[in-house]
């Protein structure tokens, strides 16, 4: 079994440098990159790094989620939820889901304004702020 850690040294040495909160695992013949970073652009780095390895599509299963730190310390309290797009879905069907009121939607756009511009524009794998 290859050693995909020294493989993919520089994305690893990468994702600490730019404050990664996870690992690198790797389990069998996949390295799995989990955790989460501040940013787009810190997550965007690691994904360079990733790509610098030709087949990097067959050695990697990453799963790295932004978490801004204003939110992570802002919404620390009681009730603070969150939910992962997931493909399909719109603003108005997981305010229906989660806040029990499709119309709710700009709700969820207004608390999460930091990553989006467009309410008609989410995307798979964003982590959505749910109001209270």
């Amino acid at each position: 079994m290859a050693d995909l850690r020294g493989k993919y040294d520089w994305a690893i040495q990468t994702a600490k440098r730019v404050g990664f909160q996870g690992a690198a695992t790797q389990e069998g013949d996949k390295l799995h990159f989990k955790g989460t970073v501040k940013s787009e652009e810190e997550k965007n780095e690691i994904w360079l790094a990733i790509k610098t390895i030709p087949d990097w599509k067959t050695d990697i299963n990453a799963d790295i989620q932004v978490v801004p730190q204003a939110a992570a310390v802002g919404t620390s309290g009681a009730g603070a939820r969150s939910y992962t797009v997931k493909p399909g879905d719109t603003l108005s069907k997981i305010a229906k889901e989660h806040l029990g009121d499709a119309n709710a939607y700009m709700k969820i756009f207004n608390a999460n304004k930091d990553q989006l511009s467009d309410p008609d524009k989410i995307k798979p794998g964003q982590v959505l702020k749910l109001p209270a």
